[in-house]
């Protein structure tokens, strides 16, 4: 590794979620300012799906080279192109009052930038010794929690000013700047067990069936299910409680996606080197019993609370946990990656990881519309400590055994 890959894989973590995040975290808040009810903005998850089902086309990144432009690289130039063009496109539209038209074309956004994820990781997996994994998927985390900074933050921030399609325009530029950096990357070239490993496209989906029968699999997968779903209970609906009491649009985008992601961002890189030190276990119990903790610091603004020094502390406190808890489960889902089939092993768990977080946040908004924040906010605190028990009975550290992708990786004679 180079510090160049350093700086080109934390360039294309940060210009995949600026774009998505805008339409995650600055969208919601704009619609709810409009007066669009909670189950209105719920449809905006639908394009959290894309992270879900992309792993129906895993194995095609992991299979399809194109020629002189390299494997990944290549697969990175187009998306990003693709990126830059659907942002543009987006800015001519009205994205407030065409809703259906922006949700289209969206979703072909978000469909670019899942794939390049796909093709990140790949190249990260393949890039990033396992002894520097915990250091590298903090710098993942921290990419993306500077594309949300941008993405979520400072467009929304600087809608009133620019506009919808200067927010637009200026999302493309970030990207187009990437763009830049992978024209100029030179990948290196495949091994001859990574090109045999390639085979046709059912051995290709076959593979993908084999990661979930590894021995270790099962348990990992319970564990993944349960571990997102407090946490994501209540980060999915943060911004309509901020709105609900009254905050403003530039209030809401400052403080969750730029003051959020500056507490969030050093919390990233000590939890990377945590990892180094402790085992994943540890790491994995300890966040989950913290994570329980800041859910419960947010029922005073579940209530209704409007001083700044009771709920401001408890959304940093958030933050403060929710970043590390992703950088621990994607370095557990690294170590579980083979370099040869990286791009599925990866997105099989960050998928099924991600499904979980989205359908939680999904589950959240029905909550909050029959029960009320409150009780969201005790079921989700709930849910986190009994990830907490869950990581403690059935995780087995793959960092300190043989990791399982060796035991069963796929040979070409399968």
């Amino acid at each position: 590794m180079t510090p160049a890959h350093w700086l080109l894989i934390a360039s294309l973590y940060v210009t995949q979620f600026l774009p998505v995040s805008f339409f995650f975290m600055g969208l919601p808040a704009i619609l709810r300012s409009e007066g669009r009810s909670l189950e209105e903005l719920s449809v905006l998850y639908l394009l959290g799906l894309v992270w879900v089902v992309k792993v129906l086309w895993a194995p095609l990144v992991d299979r399809i080279s194109f020629g002189r432009l390299g494997h990944y690289r290549g697969w990175l130039i187009f998306m990003q192109s693709a990126m830059i063009i659907m942002l543009l496109l987006i800015s001519r539209i009205d994205g407030v009052s065409d809703m259906g038209l922006l949700m289209a074309l969206s979703l072909v956004l978000t469909m670019c930038a899942g794939t390049q994820d796909i093709a990140t990781d790949a190249i990260a997996v393949r890039l990033i010794p396992p002894g520097m994994r915990g250091v590298g998927n903090s710098l993942q985390v921290g990419g993306g929690l500077v594309g949300i900074a941008l993405g979520g933050g400072a467009t929304l921030a600087l809608y009133n000013l620019v506009g919808w399609a200067g927010c637009l325009w200026l999302m493309a530029a970030v990207v187009a700047t990437t763009l830049v950096q992978i024209v100029l990357f030179r990948e290196p070239a495949a091994t001859e067990a990574e090109e045999e490993a390639k085979g046709g496209a059912g051995q290709s989906y076959a593979r993908l069936w084999r990661f979930w029968r590894r021995p270790g699999i099962g348990r990992w997968a319970l564990v993944m299910m349960l571990t997102p779903v407090g946490i994501g209970m209540v980060f999915g609906l943060l911004t309509p409680m901020l709105v609900d009491i009254g905050w403003s649009l530039e209030r809401v985008g400052f403080t969750l996606n730029v003051t959020g992601s500056l507490v969030g961002l050093p919390a990233v890189l000590i939890t990377g080197v945590l990892i180094r030190r402790w085992s994943r276990r540890a790491m994995l119990v300890g966040a989950a019993l913290v994570q329980a903790a800041a859910i419960l610091a947010l029922l005073p603004l579940a209530g209704g609370e409007r001083e700044s020094q009771l709920v401001l502390p408890a959304l940093l406190l958030v933050f403060l946990i929710y970043n590390p808890i992703a950088t621990i489960m994607m370095t557990i889902m690294m170590d579980h990656a083979d370099p040869r089939t990286a791009g599925t092993d990866f997105t099989a768990q960050c998928s099924f990881y991600t499904l979980m977080g989205f359908a939680s946040g999904a589950l959240a908004l029905s909550i909050a519309q029959a029960h009320g924040y409150r009780v969201l906010v005790l079921v989700a605190a709930g849910c986190a400590l009994l990830a907490g028990a869950l990581a403690l009975w059935l995780f087995r550290d793959p960092a300190r055994e043989k990791p399982a992708v060796e035991k069963a990786a796929p040979t070409p004679a399968e």
